[in-house]
């Protein structure tokens, strides 16, 4: 089954391993090094397919200083690519569209599709809107690329903790589809309760519209230091303190944040929106860390074996 045929399917329950691309300076042979290693570590995997994320610096976004030096990385349908090549998995390749403008965007669209073979796009727009300007609207650049001759399929972002009272991002993501987006991927899932408004929210809503919800990829990602988890609040998850507590109080913390995401992922599914909301989960390490990168596999069989314990369709 492809890729396209498994987000159309609302009875599947897909699989992805998000990855983000080496730095911009490194040589080819360290670019096609990590590209092999990471061939290696999700091969005989029961993947959908992959996530490439386009890195960009986002500290306008918080006050905060990040945990994590930012380092630009190379273009992430270059690295899409090579991915596909090693793994025979098609990627969704993620591209901010900031520098972009109403010109110059249908010419990028032209060029990913001949030049990278990208399908699967998922256009992002500015991490903060505070002190910045983006040439082209999010929405407008989704929307190019729905009508662009290759085809593509879209994606969008959806974040639980941008959905309050004040700002639905239930809403936002009715309108995202009504823009071409096919599926969303979620930020990382460290509280269950954001997550379960806004899916709980969007099937409401898409319900009372008539409209069929899209699929939701659940993002996880294992945590076995205080660096990361730092750096995972600094990108706007919510932690709360007696998940961090139990997570680093631990004797094996690694094997702790495996276990909490497992509870998360049960809670969100043990709802009334579980049987009428097509979901997937995304899994990927947020450090460079050894050892998180090597949980991020156990953390897929973990939450894989949920999918299953609940009689949800997942790949083999």
């Amino acid at each position: 089954m492809s890729l396209a045929e498994t987000l159309a399917d609302s009875r599947r329950f897909a699989l992805l391993y998000g990855t983000t691309p080496p730095r911009a300076d490194a040589p080819t042979e360290r670019v096609l090094g990590a590209a092999t290693r990471l061939a290696e570590r999700v091969a005989g995997l029961p993947l959908d397919g992959l996530v490439v994320y386009d890195v960009q610096d986002e500290s306008s976004r918080t006050d905060e200083p990040r945990p994590f030096p930012y380092l630009p990385t190379i273009d992430s349908p270059v690295y899409a690519k090579l991915l596909q090549q090693l793994t025979g998995k098609p990627a969704i390749t993620y591209k901010c569209v900031v520098n972009q403008t109403e010109e110059s965007w249908p010419g990028w669209l032209d060029s990913a599709s001949e030049q990278y073979d990208l399908r699967y796009l998922t256009p992002v727009g500015l991490a903060s809107s505070k002190g910045a300007h983006s040439a082209i609207h999010l929405s407008r650049a989704t929307q190019i690329a729905a009508e662009h001759r290759a085809g593509f399929i879209l994606g969008g972002v959806a974040i639980a903790e941008r959905h309050t009272p004040a700002r639905s991002e239930s809403r936002r993501l009715i309108q995202k589809a009504a823009h071409g987006c096919r599926f969303f991927i979620s930020q990382f899932a460290y509280d269950p309760e954001p997550s379960i408004r806004l899916m709980a929210d969007y099937v409401r809503e898409c319900a009372e519209l008539g409209l069929e919800p899209r699929r939701i990829f659940l993002t996880f990602t294992p945590c076995g230091r205080p660096q990361t988890l730092r750096f995972i609040r600094w990108l706007g998850v919510t932690v709360p303190e007696h998940t961090a507590s139990a997570i680093l109080d631990d004797a094996a913390p690694l094997s702790r944040s495996i276990a909490v995401c497992r509870d998360i992922l049960r809670a969100i599914l043990d709802q009334p929106y579980a049987d009428q909301l097509p979901l997937g989960i995304n899994i990927e390490s947020v450090s460079i860390n050894k050892e998180e990168i090597g949980a991020t596999i156990d953390l897929l069989h973990t939450l894989r074996e949920v999918a299953r314990e609940r009689g949800l369709a997942v790949g083999e």
